[in-house]
């Protein structure tokens, strides 16, 4: 594997690139590899790469259409669910509504600082 197959990334637009750091490497576990400029950094957790992309970032600039997060949504698997539900809780963060349950698992979103969602996800 060469060293730019390793991860899977995304490219998240975020308002505040160094609340996104703080956010993705102190509440889910997430490594800073890059911020080699205030308007982009890059984070790890295992495969996973996110490309935070500031407003003055090249990213954000190739956007055309600025605005609310979609649904579209980072899924992170969990042991379990309401011991994290708790710890973020305590951490002072907010979900976007409460635990869904289905056949598959049971999860809860949450919005990064710029409003990108997070799944958390506890495999049935």
């Amino acid at each position: 594997m060469t060293e730019t197959d390793q991860f899977a990334s995304v490219r998240y637009i975020v308002d505040d690139v160094q609340a996104a750091i703080e956010f993705y490497t102190a509440h889910l576990g997430f490594t800073l590899l890059t911020n080699p400029a205030p308007a982009f950094a890059d984070v790890a957790r295992g495969p996973l790469r996110l490309l935070l992309s500031g407003p003055g970032s090249s990213g954000a600039r190739a956007t055309p259409e600025p605005g609310a997060a979609g649904r579209n949504r980072v899924h992170l698997v969990v042991g379990d669910l309401d011991r994290e539900i708790g710890r973020l809780r305590a951490a002072g963060l907010a979900f976007r509504g409460d635990v869904v349950a289905g056949p598959g698992g049971r999860q809860i979103l949450l919005a990064d600082p710029s409003g990108n969602l997070v799944e958390l996800f506890e495999p049935a």
